[in-house]
């Protein structure tokens, strides 16, 4: 059997309207809690007909409002200054919102207090908006004396210029001799009679040189060094022809450091063609095919023309050797009645070498290719073909 108790006040509870917690407020109020020393409300708290969460929620919103807009015109004031004004927009808002909504006999003092905070507000903001930019400005100020005391502390100071040593005096040329004098006194390596090889190879490559401003240079007797020189620059093509004269030149060690620098160009893209011209088809025998066969082995194409079966138009023009490199510069030797080289020409002239490319693709195209030479070597060993016996 139960039996009624009589209610007894918490001693642990807080004091009168400060019960529960800040997430979960309990409302004492007299038809609640039934406490009889719960203060009632005021007059003015009972006339109040907009509570304060919904004040503080109105001013929320407007300051979020405020911020958003003063982000999107003007980003460049900095989120301090944006969040300043949204706090003086929200604080304005609650204090509106108590002025106009609550109309009570304490009106004016709520303005007046109103009116008090927002000022020590937009104070406070003014102030938080001061320091800011005035830790800014110390921290732009340290930067810089850092920055000046690493660089007057670390980095050595420049040294004091040294004065320039005279400019040796302009030599003044008057001829290549001078010039050859010049670079001899330059390179002179102490014995005089090396002092004197070097001013007269000096002359003579100058003078080469020199000739060559008028697109042609002339050497007496055969100029390998130049034909390799020569081989070595070629970039697009290589065009030669090999008269009988060059016969004994193939076993020489010339040719085999020639033909080394043409199988180097090969490697590079660099085409060469070599056309063999003969005076008689008694030269079509087994020592010319091995000599064309062992420069197909390095890629080189190869021709053979026998000169009296070409047609009479072919045989008008100059029968000398000459190699054309990338269409542009002519390397021709020259012979005497004795076929001994005697000259070795440069000529870079523009129509001359037009005429020897002319002249080259003529005879390519009348030479045997090296399967019609085999076939012709055969025929000329068994007798059944018509031999030049001229």
């Amino acid at each position: 059997m139960s039996t009624a108790q009589t209610p007894q006040p918490d001693a642990t509870a807080g004091p009168p309207g400060a019960a529960g917690t800040p997430e979960h407020p309990v409302d004492r109020t007299p038809e609640t809690s039934g406490a009889p020393d719960t203060p009632a409300a005021g007059p003015a708290e009972r006339a109040d007909p907009v509570p304060w969460r919904r004040r503080l929620l109105v001013g929320l919103v407007a300051g979020l409002l405020a911020w958003g807009l003063a982000a999107l015109l003007s980003p460049e004031d900095g989120a301090a200054r944006q969040l300043g004004a949204a706090a003086l927009v929200a604080v304005a808002a609650v204090a509106v919102q108590h002025l106009v909504l609550v109309p009570d006999r304490a009106a004016e003092e709520r303005a007046r207090r109103a009116e008090s905070l927002l000022a020590e507000t937009a104070a406070t903001v003014r102030g938080g908006l001061r320091r800011y930019d005035e830790l800014q400005h110390g921290l732009t100020r340290h930067t810089e004396d850092m920055k000046q005391l690493v660089e007057t502390r670390l980095v050595p100071p420049p040294r004091p210029a040294e004065p320039e040593p005279p400019a040796p005096p302009l030599v003044r040329i008057e001829s290549v001799s001078d010039l050859a004098a010049n670079f001899a006194e330059v390179l002179s390596p102490g014995l005089p009679i090396l002092s004197t090889f070097v001013r007269l190879e000096m002359r003579r490559v100058i003078g080469h040189l020199s000739d060559l401003t008028t697109l042609t240079a002339e050497c007496p007797g055969e100029n390998h060094d130049w034909m390799l020189t020569l081989t070595r620059a070629a970039e697009k093509s290589i065009c030669a022809t090999s008269t009988s004269v060059d016969r004994t030149f193939w076993n020489s060690e010339p040719a085999s450091r020639y033909l080394h620098a043409q199988a180097e160009a090969i490697e590079q893209g660099v085409p060469v063609r070599r056309l063999f011209l003969l005076e008689s088809a008694r030269e079509l025998d087994d020592r010319l095919l091995r000599l064309c066969e062992e420069q197909q082995v390095l890629h080189i194409e190869v021709r053979v023309a026998v000169l009296p079966e070409l047609p009479p138009h072919l045989l008008r023009g100059t029968t000398n050797d000459f190699i054309v490199y990338d269409e542009a510069v002519s390397f021709e030797i020259d012979q005497d009645l004795r076929d001994v080289n005697i000259r070795t020409r440069l000529i870079a002239r523009q129509d001359h070498v037009h005429d020897r490319m002319k002249r080259f693709r003529e005879l390519w195209e009348a030479g045997m290719s090296l399967r019609e030479l085999e076939v012709r070597v055969d025929d000329e060993e068994d007798g059944t073909w018509m031999v030049d016996r001229g």
